[in-house]
């Protein structure tokens, strides 16, 4: 088949979505299908900044809300554009878009449409401040959620909350594939940690915990720093390494220099995904310590994964699709969201008994090969294109 992965998001850039887009890809271009993608990237510069992105801030001094609404549109507007002009010059069988706008975007084309579905677009904007809660904004865009579910060909989502939701809000029944990873790429490098940490400037003595998230308030990165002072009285050269942007980067520097524990942290910023595989293999620990906020909680968490895939071991905060995958004293350790002290005794237990971690992390490599792989994933995406052809 000749596939169009569409989102009006960029592509490529640091992020699950952009990660879910390369991953699925590759599994169906060794499938044997040819697999474009059309995204917020492809738009000229000019257009992004002058027309989507720049009326949007004085939007949202008269109303907040309003200049995101007008950027999502923009982005959909752009992207119809876009596909028009590709269709000019090339023919697909099915288009993929991996969410509300772009789905937009993409029933405009006429070709069988493929909605990925992968979190709540209305809740998200509010748990990051972006629209408020009941707004006519808000509002807008729960509708144009509804709207894009019935209308595709087929509906995917990657957990089964998501699929409930659906089911629940619009009547439409979607095909729940969990989120997946590059098992290729991502697999035990751990005997490789002194050659990674020498790159990345990292002592060999120190214990580190690496927390591979964007920098936002339901992905709970402020917890690893409130429970960070009971783990360094215990073991002084551990060391807590971000890597991730996003609006919670003060606030987390900030509580960190009032706990004391700022000289043990190290805020990465954005780096490159490929670096992410040594990131994982030079860490003790991962962790993943997302928290219900606003209605919003992980889906299957692609760091989540990546990590289990690395062989290390992981704890995680038990909500969402965090308890989907992670079995818990079998494959990783999973600890109540928002609960200081659990946090800090779950790194405290990791580093005390390095083989039990080692254990976990064994464990969390074999089910990720039997169930999270892009080979498997990629052949029911498969199915569900072919089905949505026949429609």
């Amino acid at each position: 088949m000749k596939l169009l992965i569409m989102t009006s998001y960029d592509y490529p850039h640091l992020g699950g979505l952009s990660t879910h887009i390369t991953t699925l890809k590759a599994g169906l271009e060794q499938r044997g299908h040819e697999v474009d993608v059309l995204s917020f990237s492809d738009v000229p510069n000019w257009k992004k900044q002058m027309i989507a992105r720049g009326p949007a801030f004085a939007l949202n001094k008269i109303k907040q809300g309003a200049g995101y609404v007008w950027t999502l549109k923009r982005r959909r507007d752009f992207l119809k554009e876009l596909v028009k002009e590709r269709l000019a010059g090339k023919s697909y069988d099915v288009i993929n878009a991996q969410d509300v706008y772009a789905t937009m975007a993409a029933l405009t084309s006429g070709i069988p449409t493929v909605s990925t579905v992968h979190g709540y677009l209305t809740f998200e904007g509010v748990s990051k401040g972006s629209v408020i809660e009941e707004s006519i904004q808000a509002k807008e865009l729960q509708e144009a959620e509804f709207d894009m579910y019935k209308k595709a060909k087929a509906v995917i989502t990657v957990d089964t909350r998501i699929k409930d939701y659906i089911k629940e809000t619009t009547g439409v029944d979607g095909n729940m594939i969990k989120n997946f990873i590059d098992v290729e790429s991502f697999k035990p490098e751990v005997e490789r940690r002194s050659e990674f940490r020498k790159k990345h400037n990292i002592s060999e003595d120190e214990l580190i915990f690496f927390v591979p998230r964007r920098l936002t308030k339901k992905n709970g990165v402020i917890y690893p720093v409130l429970s960070f002072p009971p783990v360094l009285e215990k073991f002084p050269n551990a060391r807590i390494v971000f890597a991730g942007t996003g609006e919670m980067m003060e606030e987390i520097k900030i509580k960190a220099s009032e706990l004391g524990v700022a000289n043990n942290i190290t805020m990465l910023g954005a780096i490159d995904h490929k670096e992410m595989i040594e990131y994982y293999a030079l860490a003790n620990v991962v962790l993943v310590p997302s928290i219900y906020s606003a209605g919003v909680e992980e889906a299957t968490s692609i760091s989540a994964l990546e990590a289990m895939g690395s062989g290390v071991p992981l704890i995680a905060c038990a909500v969402g699709g965090l308890k989907e995958i992670v079995d818990h004293e079998k494959d990783g350790l999973l600890v109540e969201e928002r609960n200081i002290e659990a946090l800090s005794d779950a790194m405290i237990d990791l580093l005390s008994h390095p083989e039990k971690g080692a254990e976990l992390a064994t464990a969390a490599r074999q089910k990720i090969i039997d169930e999270y792989s892009h080979f498997a994933a990629a052949e029911k995406y498969e199915q569900i294109y072919m089905e949505a052809l026949k429609k």
